[in-house]
């Protein structure tokens, strides 16, 4: 079994910051991308951020200069540290990860964690 597990979502004031993580724990034989993704109420999920194993990172140019993805190979962790809040970044974030297990590879899913920016 693999989980991955969110935490750090809630509310703050628009320009404030927050910091979201993601552990994966299981039979994890090695991560390839992790990213993080959301999803507003009416709207299709998109890709916020995205980080591969070597450390490159690309981003949504909604949140180029404000958000940054980070990764720890060794903990198999994934943080995004949001600053500068916009109201429009309101949504459920969500962790993924790309794991190989010993079998086989494929794509993982956090629970979701909500991030309400409003004053």
């Amino acid at each position: 079994q693999v989980q991955l597990v969110e935490s750090g979502g809630g509310l703050v004031q628009p320009v404030g910051s927050l910091r979201l993580s993601c552990a994966a724990s299981g039979s994890i034989f090695s991560i390839h991308a992790m990213a993080w993704y959301r999803q507003a109420p009416g709207k299709q999920r998109e890709l916020v951020a995205a980080i591969t194993s070597g450390g490159t990172t690309n981003y949504v140019d909604s949140v180029k200069g404000r958000f940054t993805i980070s990764r720890d190979n060794a903990k198999n962790t994934v943080s995004l540290h949001m600053n500068s809040l916009k109201p429009e970044d309101t949504a459920v974030y969500y962790c993924n990860a790309r794991i190989q297990r010993m079998a086989f590879t494929r794509d993982y899913w956090g629970q979701g964690t909500q991030v309400t920016v409003s004053s």
